[in-house]
């Protein structure tokens, strides 16, 4: 028989019960109707019991229906039952139970509350497996996965359909024997997730009998980048239906001064409240003077060197110079601080023999002054150079400041680091913090009207000509005109974008096609942008439209040089404007950051304030494995035009950013998006080289109460050709911050975009070509900055791809919209109960609410408002407490077959062998075929609605209007509160007077014709 293990190991931070600070904690496991419990441990908060419970386990394919409760009470003697003494209880889903002690890990689970008003606090570690016995038992994700690696790449839909419903069928098996069982209380479930890489020992041995004997367990993980700071963190992990537990989003508690309330004297507490301190030593290397020479060609190249026990920092060197300038910051942890002593060395660089020692300035660290912000930087100051026997001789000066910080400091960005002490000056600009600004973007309106006296090079011909239009790489091109003379018309209007400061030129040109593939410039001119007039919004009157001079290629730059007189040329009429009444979208509507239009003018004031804390990360998988390293991770961070990039913390697979950013908001409405990325330029690697994802979080503003901290760990997911890979967790902290509540609240009656896009809308295809090339600019600019933005990094960001076909995403938007209807169904399913008196009780309550409404309609508008208010207001109790994340089991990602992943992430055009790509074209015609299946019976029904007055079918056209003239007669005659009544009597009738056949009017529907049977 197979057997469950529950291994209880301790608790922390319990509720005092006793009156006198303290409680008598002991544990219950209940399962399956089997009880145990743990020894007492006598007037302890944090006790440790370290026992080991078995309870039998009678079918295994039932553990993932059943639930695993823990319960902590306080052992008071005397006391009849234990509603005064508890402690708190935790509810485990057997669905999350490991099959394998070597695949349990030590859970740490927070203790939940019995009621609203209970108290309770602290939480229990607990190890969890079942041990089975020589039955050939696999658990159902093992199932599902073996499923899932069956559909091979040439599998057939059908077949895959096939084996999905039988998965269905599965899970429905499962819900019905749950119907079957005793209706138990619904209890809200934990699932936590292991913060290690796991613990246990190897395999699986006999089952362990009734009695154990006492093992010693296995030690608990706490979450170290809480630990030191602060009390451990405790997290609460939030399970919903479907969802793996390790994809959730986890809530932490870390040690921030919002979190901790402000203690007195904190002044960093009032702007860095959102992440945990980090003290630095900082010493500023000003310049030097006065230095001796130490060649013997009369020359010195001073550098100075930094030492704090065995991290060493080094300043350029600058060649032949006795006055040098350096304005360096270097920051040394102050947790990995080697020494009391500060060496300031200044040396003599030489390039072959050893560097020669100039003289140097000793500092104590336990005398240094502490440094705060809003505080005034340390004013640096002059020392004198020693000797190493402390010899004041004429060896110079040097100018230096030292002094205890935070992160918070002005100079931590540019400082250099001592995590970073193997980096060399030209690559440490990659590992800075910095703060980016995208480019404002514009619309660029070209209305091409018409030309005039073109001089095609083959008179006898006819010319068939058009107009290209070119913006940087942008480039489009006009319909050929259809009067095919030398004064053609086209009447057309493209769309460009064009970015500040307006740099660039227009370039068009008149083309003829001569032949196939051969064209003939006609004429060209070049406009700046800046030279194209500005319009604000629709109620301003478009710039009128101007004729330009046409020229010659050969004779384009003549012309532009040589003013000559104005002789004959070609002309051009064509209507420029930039239009700043856009907001010019350069990602996804559905998660854009940003709403506002181009003009500074048009523009509404902020709303509030949103302040993120980029904490830490945890567990990551180390990227540069295949180097002998771990990752270089950092964070980038996007909302509105503003960009946050991190400092790359090297060779680490649990990072410790601690920086907060801050952006002001407009809509409340848009998405914040964090991105961590392993640097792969921090070592000299050539440029072509790109950063790896290691994973992405994006959290919607609206979803977030304002003025509250959100402390939550999230998932890194990425999804790539082999599938689904978790590359960690990430901790952040959020709050928004409302400062215009009228404002917010009047935010969501306005339009979602600037009302330009309404007044005169672009089309879905050009908006996708404009979103595009909106971010080719975007990339491009911060590609050119210092440290750069790399153009895969805003790719990945900015979401490039979503647009392209993938099967897995055109899988997860069924399913939502199966979702969506299935609430539908579910009200049908509702009604036709009420109709069949399967509840009497609930349709005598309908019959007399239905009389009542008929009877006074003026309540039937009143009912449904308030209806709607208290399904709300109920509704409140199970409002979501995490923020949403991305959802690995809607977005279809988890069960995705390998060949879908590998059509997804396939280049556009293909480049897979033609076997593939006729297999992946089959399967698109099955799926296509289904889906004009669905559309087709759609248009049917359609059809026979607008068949029944179109004399198609006279007999049932003529029926219904002899029908439709007596129930006129009817209708006139007897009071509508009587219709109505007999009405819905008929409609909630007796099952006895009903029949299981379709009624009249349904038949008489689908007997009435459609236009399938007129398709060839």
């Amino acid at each position: 028989m197979a057997k469950l293990v529950v291994q209880v190991l301790d608790a922390n931070d319990l509720m005092p019960k006793d009156g006198q600070g303290s409680a008598s904690p002991f544990v219950e496991v209940h399962f399956d109707e089997q009880r145990q419990r743990t020894q007492t441990k006598t007037r302890d908060l944090n006790p440790q019991w370290n026992e080991t419970l078995v309870f039998n386990v009678e079918d295994p394919r039932d553990l993932p229906n059943k639930t695993v409760a823990v319960v902590v009470y306080n052992d008071q003697k005397g006391s009849h039952g234990h509603h005064n003494s508890f402690l708190g209880r935790v509810k485990i889903s057997g669905a999350y139970v490991p099959f394998s002690e070597a695949e349990a890990a030590v859970q740490r689970y927070p203790l939940d509350k019995r009621g609203l008003f209970s108290h309770i606090r602290g939480d229990i570690a607990l190890r969890i497996y079942a041990v089975l016995g020589t039955s050939s038992y696999q658990p159902p994700e093992q199932l599902q996965q073996q499923h899932v690696s069956g559909l091979d790449g040439k599998e057939s839909l059908f077949e895959e359909i096939k084996a999905n419903f039988k998965l269905d069928d599965e899970y429905k098996g499962m819900n019905e024997n749950n119907k079957k069982k005793k209706k138990e209380k619904p209890v809200r479930a934990f699932y936590s997730v292991g913060t290690g890489t796991g613990t246990g020992t190897g395999g699986g041995g006999p089952a362990p009998g009734p009695t154990p004997a006492m093992e010693k367990p296995p030690p608990v993980e706490t979450r170290a980048d809480f630990a030191r700071a602060g009390p451990v963190s405790r997290p609460m992990h939030m399970q919903f239906p479907g969802q793996r537990p390790e994809f959730d989003v986890i809530e932490t508690r870390p040690p921030v001064a919002a979190r901790m309330r402000y203690r007195a004297g904190d002044k960093m507490a009032s702007t860095y409240d959102l992440v945990e301190p980090m003290q630095y030593m900082y010493v500023q290397i000003v310049k030097a003077r006065d230095l001796p020479v130490m060649d013997i060609t009369g020359s010195l190249d001073p550098y100075v060197e930094v030492k704090v026990g065995n991290y060493k920092g080094v300043t350029k060197h600058l060649e032949k110079n006795q006055n040098p300038v350096w304005n360096s910051v270097f920051a040394f942890s102050r947790e990995r601080l080697q020494a009391n002593v500060i060496e300031v060395a200044v040396k003599d660089k030489d390039m072959i023999t050893k560097d020669d020692f100039v003289g140097r300035v000793l500092f104590d660290v336990m005398e240094l002054p502490v440094r705060v912000p809003p505080d005034s930087p340390l004013a640096p100051q002059w020392y004198k150079l020693e000797s190493k026997k402390a010899e004041k001789i004429n060896r110079g000066e040097i100018m230096v400041a030292a002094w205890m910080g935070t992160q918070a400091d002005e100079a931590f960005p540019e400082a250099w680091h001592s995590d970073a002490h193997n980096i060399s000056h030209q690559n440490l600009a990659n590992t800075r913090s910095k703060v980016y600004f995208s480019p404002k973007l514009y619309y660029l309106r070209v209305h091409v009207i018409e030309a005039q006296d073109l001089v095609p090079s083959d008179r006898g011909r006819q010319p068939e000509t058009y107009v290209r239009v070119q913006l940087g790489n942008q480039a489009r091109i006009t319909r050929p005109s259809k009067m095919r003379n030398v004064n053609p018309v086209w009447n057309e209007e493209l769309m460009f974008v064009a970015s500040e400061p307006f740099d660039e030129y227009i370039i068009i040109s008149v083309d003829d096609r001569v032949g196939p593939g051969k064209d003939e410039i006609l004429g060209r001119m070049i406009i700046p942008v800046r030279e194209v007039p500005h319009r604000l919004d629709s109620t301003y009157k478009l710039p009128d439209a101007r004729w330009f001079n046409l020229h010659k290629p050969s004779h384009l730059e003549e012309e532009r040089e040589k003013k000559k007189e104005v002789k004959f040329s070609s002309k051009i009429h064509l209507r420029l404007c930039l239009d700043a009444g856009y907001h010019v979208l350069d990602e996804s509507t559905h998660f854009s950051s940003d709403l506002q239009p181009s003009s500074k003018v048009l523009r509404k004031p902020s709303i509030g304030v949103l302040e993120l804390g980029i904490l830490s990360a945890q567990n990551l998988l180390p990227m540069k494995s295949r180097d002998g390293k771990l990752t270089d991770a950092y964070c980038v961070a996007k909302y509105g035009n503003k960009w946050v990039r991190t400092r790359t913390l090297l060779d680490t697979l649990a990072p410790r950013w601690n920086e907060q950013y801050t952006w002001e908001v407009y809509d409340p409405c848009t998405v914040i998006t964090i991105g961590v990325f392993d640097n792969a330029h921090i070592n000299g690697n050539r440029e072509d080289a790109r950063d790896q994802r290691i994973g992405k979080v994006r959290i919607r503003l609206s979803t977030l109460e304002t003025e509250r901290i959100y402390t939550h760990s999230y998932p890194l997911l990425v999804l790539s050709p082999s599938g689904l890979r978790k590359h960690g967790e990430l901790q952040l902290a959020l709050r928004f911050t409302c400062v215009a509540w009228v404002n917010m609240v009047a935010q969501y009656g306005r339009p979602l975009l600037p009302k330009m896009h309404y007044a005169q809308p672009i089309s879905v295809t050009h908006m996708d070509w404009l979103r595009h090339q909106a971010m080719q600019i975007v990339a491009a600019r911060l590609s050119r900055a210092e440290p750069p933005l790399r153009r895969e990094i805003v790719e990945y960001m900015l979401d490039v791809d979503i647009h392209m076909w993938s099967l897995r995403r055109s899988k997860a938007n069924f399913h939502r919209i199966m979702s969506l209807l299935s609430g539908i169904s579910a009200i049908c399913r509702w009604l036709n109960g009420i109709c069949n008196w399967r509840n009497p009780l609930t349709t005598i309550v309908v019959h007399v609410l239905f009389l009542i409404l008929v009877c006074y309609p003026e309540l039937i508008l009143p009912t449904i408002f308030f209806s709607l208010f208290v399904i709300g207001l109920w509704n409140y109790r199970f409002r979501p407490r995490n923020p949403p994340h991305m959802d690995a089991r809607l977005s279809q990602a988890e069960n995705a077959n390998l060949d879908e992943l590998d059509e997804e992430f396939d280049t556009f055009p293909t480049s897979r062998p033609t076997d593939i790509v006729r297999m992946r074209y089959d399967r698109m015609r099955s799926v296509a075929g289904r889906v004009q299946t669905v559309i087709g019976d759609l248009a049917t029904q359609g059809e026979r609605a607008l068949a029944i007055l179109s004399w198609r079918d006279s007999r049932a056209t003529a029926i219904f209007i002899i029908f439709a003239l007596i129930w006129a007669v009817f209708l006139y005659v007897t009071p509508f509160q009587v219709v109505a009544v007999l009405s819905g009597l008929y409609l909630l009738r007796h099952p006895r007077f009903r029949r299981k056949w379709p009624s009249v009017p349904v038949n008489f529907f689908k007997r009435l014709p459609s236009k399938s049977d007129m398709l060839l």
